[in-house]
């Protein structure tokens, strides 16, 4: 009878552990071979990484993950058959099909991947904005977000200004900074008096160009909504410490704060979120410098990229009560290596568990090269070959998918931990020798609404690797392949 007993209850051990696997979805990618599904094959668990996900130590809530709309996107995307566009916009856009992008950035005018200068109302003077219009738009931003809508009524969309109308800056110029030599010939036209630098406001700081350049945001705001395109959310400028070869405008946080009471009120008329941003230097002071009692109450998050990122935590630590949204994927330098994907996988994680609630990838499309108009060779997570009309999808892209495709808007980040060896987890959970959550290094997991669990794991070593994967009363013992992305969908 004890036998029977004991066959039996081996027989509901199996039967749970095939139901498990039978819920679990695995997809990895490598260098070479991306996105590709695979069974939960079983290694011995003696020597495997031991991760442990915790589904009820909830984090951040995500709000999504997108890239951005810049024009060169479009006119790369453009060099394509019509049938190959719409593979890419159904792949990027559609909910469950490929990444599933549900939050993308765009910009208020010009920036450094448009076609050229360009602002909605370069008639100096002009307070009263009468000669406002979106017409060099119509070519690009609005064809390109609205071949994303097709796909996603309901993608989400938050917009900022590289340079304000140059006549609102005190050296009437787009740029600050002249192109720098290793840029190649490209120019931008700027004098030695009109040079900018970081630490003063260009943009001119009286009354009445505060006051035009908010409408100057509410118009287009409305001019949007016309196109049926509905902007949710605003930053009052890029990089605001960075004086460019590009369109750019350096703020003071003092000028920025004083804006902010122009701009607030006016994107209230079209219920219109703000965040503060984009903020790309590590000091939390200039945060803090231009969060006064006045604006306060305007200010619904931040948005942080580049060297912002290390005050992203103290931030977030700080002022819970607003978003964090990481605003820009750092560029890379036009090769789309898989080292520099590498990289980009350490931004994610260390944004993520410093309080972010969305992130951004950069370029969505561009040609090969991947060159601005001012001269700059930048990643993109598809690269067009005008010659052949043909693209190609690279490991950012991938890296991206990895996530985006499975943590759905409104999931939490989750605490997970990993240790080496089965020995040391004994220790672990059983002799209390050391802290688990000290060493989870290379994995984010996730809590969806729908409460399923997303685990996010690179490999980043140069052989395969056993790991035992605990979640509640899911255990799972696959073996990852040399420096692969991989997720595991546990329902």
């Amino acid at each position: 009878m004890k036998k029977q007993v004991l066959v039996y209850g081996l027989f509901l051990f199996l039967t749970a552990v095939s139901v498990s696997a039978q819920k679990t979805t695995w997809i990895s990618t490598t260098e070479s071979a991306p996105w590709q599904t695979f069974d939960i094959q079983s290694n011995s668990g003696t020597n495997a990484t031991q991760i442990e996900i915790f589904p009820n130590k909830v984090l951040q809530q995500i709000d999504g993950f997108g890239s951005c709309f810049n024009e060169l996107g479009w006119t790369s995307l453009n060099e394509l058959k019509p049938k190959d566009r719409k593979k890419i916009f159904q792949e990027l856009f559609e909910p469950g099909y490929g990444a599933g992008f549900t939050i993308c950035r765009m910009p208020i005018g010009a920036n450094d991947f448009s076609r050229d200068w360009y602002s909605y109302d370069e008639t100096e003077g002009d307070f009263g904005l009468k000669n406002f219009s979106i017409k060099n738009d119509l070519e690009t931003l609005i064809p390109f977000i609205k071949s994303a809508q097709k796909y996603n009524p309901k993608l989400q969309l938050w917009a900022s200004p590289w340079s304000p109308p140059s006549w609102m800056k005190y050296n009437k110029h787009y740029a600050l900074a002249k192109v720098p030599s290793v840029f190649g010939t490209a120019e931008n036209g700027i004098s030695d008096n009109q040079l900018g630098k970081e630490g003063e406001d260009m943009f001119i700081q009286e009354d009445a160009y505060f006051k035009a350049y908010a409408i100057y945001f509410r118009k287009f705001i409305e001019a949007y909504k016309k196109k049926n395109i509905t902007i949710g959310m605003v930053m009052p400028q890029n990089e605001f410490n960075s004086a460019q070869w590009y369109p750019s405008c350096t703020w003071t946080p003092g000028g920025l704060s004083k804006f902010l009471k122009f701009l607030g009120p006016e994107m209230a008329k079209t219920k219109t979120d703000i965040f503060f941003g984009t903020f790309e230097r590590p000091s939390e002071q200039l945060f803090k410098g231009a969060y006064s009692k006045e604006v306060s109450s305007y200010i619904k998050g931040v948005g942080f990229q580049w060297g912002g990122k290390d005050a992203v935590g103290k931030i977030h630590q700080e002022y819970p009560q607003l978003k964090i949204y990481q605003s820009e994927h750092e560029c890379g330098d036009g090769q789309n290596s898989w080292e520099y994907c590498e990289y980009g996988w350490d931004l994610i994680k260390h944004y993520f568990q410093n309080g972010v609630n969305a992130y951004l990838y950069w370029n969505t499309a561009l040609n090969e090269g991947g060159v601005s108009r001012w001269g700059w060779k930048q990643n993109s997570l598809i690269t067009v070959n005008k010659k052949t009309k043909t693209y190609t999808y690279n490991p950012e892209y991938y890296m991206m998918k990895h996530l985006s495709h499975f943590v759905k808007p409104g999931a939490h980040l989750i605490e997970s931990s990993s240790v080496k060896t089965k020995l040391d987890r004994d220790d672990v959970l059983f002799k209390n020798k050391v802290n688990l959550d000290s060493n989870t290094d290379n994995l984010l997991a996730f809590k969806n609404p729908d409460s399923s669990i997303v685990v996010v794991i690179y490999n980043p070593d140069a052989a395969d690797k056993a790991i035992t994967l605990r979640s509640g009363k899911t255990v799972l013992n696959p073996i990852l392949k040399s420096k692969s992305f991989n997720t595991f969908l546990i329902k």
